[in-house]
Order: C-alpha cells, then structure tokens, then sequence
C-alpha cells in the first residue's frame, strides 16, 4: 500500500525522534520515497547523516545549505509528497503550525504541503494533558490534520502516562490504512444521524435515551477517511470531531431531525441513519417547572414521526439508505421488518444481550442484514472497527 508513496517526515526536537530511523526503515522497505526536514534542535536526538543515509536522500534543516549556497525550496518540498507527517511533534511545534507560525524550514514546509498532514505527538503526560495542547490539537484536526495519538507508557521524565510517541509501526498503519481508504468515496457527500433525541417536558426536564452518540461519530470519522463530503445531524453528545468536509447540525427533538433530514438527504449519494430517535413527546410542554405537588404525575404522550421510514419514502434509485436497530429480543426478526417498513439497503442490528453492545459502550457486537436477505454477524469489536466493517460492507454491496 505504501509503495512508491513518497512521505515527507518532519522531526521536532523531542527524545522519540530517535526512533524515526525504525521509522525511515520500515518505510523504505514497504517501497516508499521518504524525505525529511528537521527542526534544529531535532540534530541534538537524532542527527542529519542518519537520517539522509537511511532515507537515501538529503536531510533538510536550513533554508539555505551553508556549505555551497544553496536555497532548500520548502514549496517544492510541501508539493513533492504524497503526505506529510511531523513525528516527533512537539508541544512548541505543534503550537506553531495550530498558529500559523513560521520560523524554521519544517513549519514553512508544513504552510507549503499540499498533501494530507499526519502528526504524532510526543510530550510529557502533563503537556499533554493540557487544556492548551487540547485546544492546538482540536485546532489543527479542524484544518484536516490527522492526528496519531500518544501512547501510554514510560516517558523521559520518569513518569508514567500517555505522551509516548506512537511507536513506528503504529504509525505505518496508520498511513497504509489511510492510502487504503482515502479516495475510495472521494465525490460522494453522506448524511449521517447519530445521538439521541430530547423531548421536553418543561423548561428543566426531557425524555430521552442513553444514546451517546459515539458510533454514529465513529462512522463519521470513517467516511471523512474515505474522502467523502459528510453532513452529520446530530442530538445532544459529549462526541467532537473537527474536519474540513463535516457539515455539522445540532437538533434536540425528533422534529427538528426529521426537519434537518428532510432538507439535506435529497442532495446526498445516501445516508446512514445510526441515531436513537425518541418514539413519543409529551403532547403539552409545560412553560413553567412542573413543581412537585402529588406523588404521581401523568403525561400524556404522543407519536413522534419516524424519521427513518419518511426518509426511506423519498430515497431515489441512485440513493442509499441504512438504518440502525437496538433490540433487546428477537433482533433479527425485527431488524428483517424494519428492513422492509423502511425502505432500507442495509440494516445494522445490535441487541442489548450482548455484553458490551450498544449504548455508552466503546465496543459493539452487530449483524448486517441487507437487501437480498443475508445476513452476516461480526465479532465484539472496538466503535471503530466497526464502523469500518460496515462501510467496507456497504461499499460492496451498493458497487
């Protein structure tokens, strides 16, 4: 997957840069063209002539090569790679390019690339446990950089935390992963629900679901990879995620989602439906706190719409459409009927006797019920995987 890619490494001055010589290694034998650029004081880790030997090419660290002369052209290195990562990325580097800063030839090559950044961080844990750090990576993800996050383990300082660097072959995966996915729905613009739905009672209280949002992100963050155009809809959720082609709508009620759904899906290839929308709303809102004043108190309920069979009602030939099912019996036999009532392509059906399925979870168990009637169950897997499962799957299918 990496060969003949051409990788531009930027070293910051951090203790990890000494592994980027495994890393040049490793890349170099997966077939890549690797370049590097580095920081001055990255020399004081790793040192120029392991890195130009290695990656059989100069090491750039000046603007201008103080032997002969020489001008180191950083737009031609920004356009030259297929990718760039800066790893080890400091605390200090990493505050430059969430600023815009450019004061070495690595961040003015940054500002130049044209090609997709990744970034693996390393500091001490505290560092990287800063609300300042937080807020330069929720910046930079927001340009489009991918982020590899540190790793736990032993850092520098002695202590014990997450701030490692990922380690070189986590760090392959990640790009071989990214060159496997990136483009392959590039042109394609996907709505996705996710989240649960709050309908009021009065100003203070709601009925909702424990709905939190995270794999209905996780299928988010898979499309984005896949370079497609996504607009997410979402309920209330604790979930972020920052890029350049996620359009994101917050809505409470599932009114305003259906509204939102309705607007948006006619001008999508498809749309997965993975949010818990609330069945029923309260018929009256009380605009004042309903005070505590009997032991008992009624309310009187009404249907909400269902947004995913409306949707289904609209959905053209050149559309997708699939939909989630959270059971806690019989999820087959009522996944293979929601197929059918709503219109679906796909269905992705979890049950809540499985232990660490569905909600609050970061794992999931589900099967995959389609259109010609099969169904295909996956093992208990990290959101992430299973997201990738079935968009892996859905791609297949909808060819």
């Amino acid at each position: 997957m990496l060969k003949g890619k051409r990788v531009v490494i930027g070293i910051s001055g951090g203790i990890a840069a000494y592994k980027i010589a495994f890393l040049i290694r490793i890349l170099k034998q997966k077939g890549a063209e690797v370049k590097c650029v580095l920081t001055p004081a990255s020399s004081d880790f790793i040192t120029p002539l392991t890195v130009s030997t290695l990656s059989q090419n100069p090491a750039h660290i000046d603007f201008w090569n103080k032997d002969n002369g020489e001008w180191t052209n950083h737009v031609d290195l920004g356009a030259w790679g297929d990718v760039m990562l800066l790893a080890p990325l400091t605390a200090n580097t990493l505050a430059k390019i969430a600023n815009g800063f450019c004061d070495n030839l690595l961040t003015a090559t940054y500002l130049s690339a044209k090609c997709p950044v990744f970034i693996a961080p390393a500091m001490d844990l505290d560092m990287y446990a800063h609300d300042t750090t937080n807020e330069n990576l929720s910046k930079v993800e927001a340009h489009g950089v991918h982020i590899i996050p540190a790793e736990d383990g032993f850092l520098a300082s002695g202590l014990i935390g997450k701030g490692r660097m990922a380690e070189p072959e986590t760090i392959v995966e990640h790009l071989e992963t990214f060159f496997e996915l990136n483009q392959s729905m590039k042109g394609q613009k996907v709505l996705v629900t996710a989240g649960p739905t709050y309908e009021a009672i009065d100003p203070v209280r709601f009925i909702g679901n424990h709905s939190t949002g995270k794999m209905g992100f996780a299928l988010v963050d898979n499309l984005l990879k896949r370079g497609a155009e996504v607009i997410l809809i979402t309920g209330p959720t604790k979930c972020k995620l920052h890029h350049k082609n996620l359009t994101r709508i917050e809505i409470k009620t599932a009114n305003e989602m259906l509204e939102a759904a309705e607007k948006y899906f006619p001008e999508c290839n498809g749309g997965i439906f993975s949010a818990a929308v609330s069945d029923y709303r309260p018929k009256n809102i009380a605009t004042q706190k309903i005070k505590k004043s009997s032991n008992e108190m009624n309310i009187e309920m009404v249907k909400n719409p269902d947004v995913l069979k409306t949707i289904g009602g609209i959905k053209k030939k050149h559309q997708f459409l699939v939909g989630f099912a959270l059971e806690t019996n019989n999820a087959l036999e009522y996944g293979a009927e929601k197929l059918k009532k709503k219109n679906l392509d796909l269905i992705v059906i979890n049950s809540l006797e499985d232990e660490g399925a569905g909600f609050g979870h970061d794992t999931n168990k589900i099967s995959l019920l389609d259109f010609n009637n099969k169904t295909t169950t996956f093992e208990l897997s990290s959101k992430k995987v299973v997201a990738k499962n079935i968009l892996d799957y859905l791609m297949k299918l909808t060819k």
